[in-house]
C-alpha cells in the first residue's frame, strides 16, 4: 500500500506568530492563508482563533482542495483559486494575510505532477491540473527565442540559449518532449558547467514551472491586493524560496514602507507609507537540519498602516 506523500510546513510557528502578532489569547476577525498547500499553517492558525475568528484559504491545486476537505471546522473555508483573487475581498476586511510561496513536498515528490527532474513523469508542472497549458504542450509550440527568454528570465540560467536550441532541435528530429526524464537528459547535455551539488536541470525546471503557472505575476497581483484588503494594523507575512520571489516581496515592502514625494510638486505633502517593515526571518539551524528543503526559505513581515490605498 502506498504511503501518503508527506509535507513538513516551513517556519510554522514563526509564521503564525508573526501573522497573529504573538497573541497569547484566541483572536477574532478574518484571516487569510493565501496558499493552503497541505494545510500546515491553516491548521495552526485555526488552533489560535477564537469562536469569532474565521480563516479563508486559497489554492489552485485540486489535491490541496481535497486535503482542505478534511478540515471540518466551521470557521474555515477555501476557494479553488489562485491568491490573486484576494482582490475580490472587501477593502479593510482582513486582519492578516499569510503567503507561503513554496511548492509542497507532495507536489515535488509525486512523479505524475512533473515538477521534479528526480522522477520520470509527464511534463506537466501545472499547479491546477484542471485547466491551462502543460509545460509539454507549451514546449511543443514555442520557438527557441521564447524558450530561451523563459529559462533565462525565470531560472537565471546562463545556458538558456543552448538549452532552447536543443529543445527545438529535439522536437524537429524526434518529436516533442513528453516526460521529465527526457527534458532533464537534454538539459544536462546542453549545460557545460554547473555549481557543485546542483543538478544541471534545476534552473530550467524552476523556470518552466514559474512561467507555466504565472507565479511571479500572480505574486505581484496578490501583494497589491493585500494592501487594499488588510485592515489598519493587519499583518502581511510572506515566505519565499528563491531569489526572484524574495526580490519582489522585498521591493514591494520597501516601496510602501517609505513616504513618497512627487518630484513635480516639491512642496506638496508626501504620500505617507502604507506598510511598516517588521523584519526578515530565516529558518533555524535545527529546522534546516530536520528539513533540508527549508534552507532557502526567507520570511518577510510587514504591518499595514492606516493610510488608504
Amino acid at each position: 500500500m502506498n504511503q501518503p506523500l508527506q509535507h513538513i510546513t516551513v517556519l510554522l510557528d514563526e509564521a503564525v506568530d508573526a501573522l497573529l502578532d504573538g497573541a497569547a489569547q484566541p483572536v477574532a476577525g478574518q484571516w487569510v492563508d493565501a496558499t493552503f498547500g497541505r494545510g500546515g499553517h491553516s491548521r495552526r492558525i485555526l488552533q489560535r482563533l477564537g469562536p469569532d475568528g474565521a480563516l479563508l484559504a486559497f489554492d489552485k491545486d485540486p489535491d490541496a482542495i481535497e486535503e482542505a476537505a478534511r478540515i471540518t471546522d466551521a470557521r474555515f473555508s477555501i476557494r479553488h483559486e489562485g491568491f490573486r483573487h484576494l482582490s475580490e475581498l472587501p477593502a479593510g476586511s482582513v486582519q492578516g494575510v499569510l503567503m507561503d510561496l513554496g511548492v509542497s513536498s507532495p507536489q515535488i515528490d509525486n512523479p505524475e505532477r512533473g515538477f521534479s527532474f528526480r522522477f520520470e513523469g509527464p511534463l506537466d508542472m501545472r499547479m491546477d491540473t484542471t485547466r491551462g497549458q502543460s509545460v509539454a504542450d507549451w514546449l511543443a509550440e514555442a520557438d527557441a527565442q521564447q524558450i530561451a527568454e523563459v529559462i533565462r528570465d525565470y531560472g537565471e540560467e546562463r545556458f538558456a540559449g543552448p538549452i532552447a536550441k536543443a529543445i527545438v532541435a529535439r522536437r524537429e528530429s524526434q518529436g516533442p518532449l513528453r516526460n521529465t526524464a527526457e527534458l532533464a537528459e537534454l538539459v544536462a547535455g546542453a549545460v557545460r558547467t554547473r555549481e557543485a551539488g546542483q543538478n544541471p536541470a534545476t534552473r530550467t525546471f524552476q523556470a518552466l514551472r514559474i512561467f507555466i503557472n504565472a507565479e511571479l505575476e500572480e505574486l505581484e497581483q496578490a501583494l497589491e491586493a493585500s494592501l487594499r484588503v488588510l485592515a489598519p494594523g493587519g499583518r502581511l507575512v510572506v515566505i519565499s524560496f528563491h531569489s526572484l520571489e524574495d526580490r519582489i516581496v522585498k521591493q514591494f515592502i520597501a516601496k510602501h514602507s517609505k513616504e513618497v514625494y512627487d518630484r513635480r510638486a516639491p512642496f506638496a505633502v508626501p504620500t505617507p507609507m502604507r506598510l511598516e517593515a517588521l523584519g526578515r526571518i530565516k529558518p533555524s539551524e535545527a529546522e534546516v537540519a530536520a528539513n533540508a528543503r527549508s534552507r532557502s526559505a526567507v520570511m518577510r513581515v510587514a504591518r499595514r498602516t492606516g493610510v488608504p490605498v
